[in-house]
């Protein structure tokens, strides 16, 4: 069977491939996995047949067969280990490369997504000026953590694995900000997994959809 992810229906990222189905859809393509999209909107979202899928009312969900699953980190190590395309064969490997899939959305995703809020929706706000850099530094420590883990080398661990699909997708949100510019190395990292073929056919075909909306 054909798995089917669902989608923003009017994406708020505007086609720069930063909604979470983003992740879905790298996955599926690196795996050489067909799949299909169910576009929702937000109000769709909140009701009862969406949330029988997620209970948090988010996107992306993946349906296949009798199977239903949210949150793309599940959702990824799942195309993973089904397809054995984005894990290593080896026993060590393959449970160092599932530990940067959880450090890409659990420890270095958070003080990004707080930055990142707080730029979007707080500007207006008394504190945000005083705020603002104390988030700015939480995200320079993990970045500069990181940068120190990669070094010179080309993924985090060996070749191109799910961790490295995480945490690429996790750096983009850094796009707008250019803090990620003060580390040359985690620059090369994400433009490294920007040029992949299976990143580029995910990318165009999220910004197909924005285009599309825009368009009607």
């Amino acid at each position: 069977m054909i798995p089917t992810i669902t989608a923003f229906k009017n994406s708020p990222d505007r086609g720069r491939g930063q909604a979470r189905d983003m992740r879905v859809r790298w996955a599926l393509e690196e795996v050489g996995q067909p799949y299909n999209v169910r576009l929702v909107s937000f109000e769709e979202m909140k009701e009862p047949g969406h949330l029988a899928l997620h209970p948090f009312g988010q996107i992306p969900t993946y349906e296949d067969g009798d199977l239903a699953l949210f949150e793309t980190g599940a959702i990824v190590l799942h195309i993973a280990e089904r397809h054995g395309v984005l894990l290593p064969t080896e026993t060590n490997a393959r449970a160092r490369a599932i530990t940067w899939m959880f450090a890409a959305l659990n420890t270095v995703e958070p003080p990004i997504v707080d930055f990142g809020m707080a730029m979007l929706l707080e500007r207006d706000e008394s504190w945000y000026e005083e705020r603002l850099p104390v988030l700015k530094d939480r995200v320079r420590v993990r970045l500069g953590e990181l940068s120190s883990r990669l070094g010179d080398a080309d993924w985090l661990d060996g070749a191109f694995s799910a961790g490295d699909l995480l945490m690429v997708t996790v750096l983009r949100r850094l796009n707008s900000s250019h803090i990620l510019g003060d580390y040359p190395n985690l620059s090369s990292y994400v433009a490294r997994g920007e040029a992949r073929s299976a990143f580029r056919r995910a990318f165009d075909a999220q910004l197909a959809v924005f285009t599309a909306a825009s368009s009607s």
